[in-house]
């Protein structure tokens, strides 16, 4: 028997090491709407310009387990008054599982992965947002996570290198 349960374990140790990536949860983590010149706004014929920004962070919940989310402020301005119709501010979060990587894996993981997951669903929450605001959808562009990760290094390694030359 216990040649039988020899395979068997050393398989369910192999399976142990295999890298796992899950999703746990998506929710929304913050939510927030102003529309400061309501309801005089409403009667405007023009089309407002969109300011937008975002930010992705990740922080580790414990062993294994990451939360990510992707924050996005969106900000329609009329051009020629500098008047706000609306300011968005959204955040989609996620609890994901990482394990049996190694730490330079995890990284990427976390920066490029989950965002890609988690932009879709914040799209939506936006656009739906700002059309139960009374306002057209808001219709975000897609993002390349993995080019602002790289930019992300590069900056980090010029201003290393620029620290460096410093002392």
């Amino acid at each position: 028997m216990s040649e039988a349960s020899a395979p068997a374990a050393a398989a369910e140790a192999a399976e142990q090491q295999q890298p796992l990536f899950n999703i746990e949860k998506l929710y929304v983590k913050d939510l927030s709407l102003e529309s400061p010149n309501a309801p005089s706004i409403f009667l405007e014929r023009e089309s407002p310009n969109i300011e937008l920004q975002l930010q992705t962070q990740s922080s580790p919940i414990e062993d294994g387990l990451f939360e990510v989310a992707v924050t996005v402020t969106v900000t329609a301005k009329l051009p020629e008054k500098d008047k706000v119709m609306f300011l968005i501010e959204a955040t989609q979060a996620g609890i994901f599982q990482v394990r049996n990587m190694p730490p330079e894996e995890v990284e990427p993981v976390l920066a490029i992965i989950c965002p890609n997951i988690l932009y879709p669903y914040l799209r939506e929450v936006v656009s739906n947002m700002a059309i139960h605001a009374g306002f057209a959808p808001v219709f975000l562009n897609p993002i390349n996570f993995e080019v602002l990760y790289q930019q992300q290094k590069e900056q980090q390694a010029q201003a290393q290198a620029a620290t460096t030359t410093q002392h």
